[in-house]
């Protein structure tokens, strides 16, 4: 069971659930394709040194970037954010967890950042302003507009 399920209080329920975008992967891609490349490439290389030099590089970081995918998928099976009609939840981490909860009546605010890419692929950055001034950055959430309407809808 989810841990948003586990800490509804009775009578609360669910508005509003996402994840974190896909993006999170770019990095485990970028490293990847590094080294396909790198493996690809290195029978051009002048000598054969070089050659062994470049493909040993090249399975170090497909190596890499499997540890790094095992990670940025951790993260996002353990992260989760929902709006309830109480609250706002978000959960961050498998064995160290970091939670955020406040009450929907002690939002002040809610901005999205988003970058051009974020833009064009709906991810981006919800940071909830409560009273008192505290700022609560949620960042790579899957589709930053809609969390913010369903979260300031009522």
């Amino acid at each position: 069971m989810s841990y948003v399920k586990r800490t509804l209080q009775p009578g609360e329920t669910i508005i509003y659930q996402t994840r974190l975008h896909w993006i999170i992967y770019l990095p485990v891609a970028t490293v990847a394709l590094a080294g396909v490349v790198a493996i690809v490439f290195s029978g051009r290389a002048g000598d054969a040194t070089a050659g062994n030099l470049v493909t040993t590089l090249g399975y170090a970081l497909i190596l890499f970037s499997v540890v790094l995918a095992i990670s940025v998928w951790l993260r996002f099976i353990s992260t989760e954010m929902a709006i309830t009609n109480r609250r706002v939840i978000a959960k961050i981490g498998f064995i160290w967890r970091r939670t955020i909860e406040m009450e929907r009546q002690k939002v002040e605010s809610v901005s999205v950042d988003q970058s051009i890419l974020g833009r064009m692929l709906d991810y981006g950055t919800i940071i909830v302003r409560g009273t008192g001034s505290t700022l609560e950055p949620m960042a790579n959430i899957d589709d930053p507009l809609e969390f913010r309407n369903k979260l300031l809808a009522g």
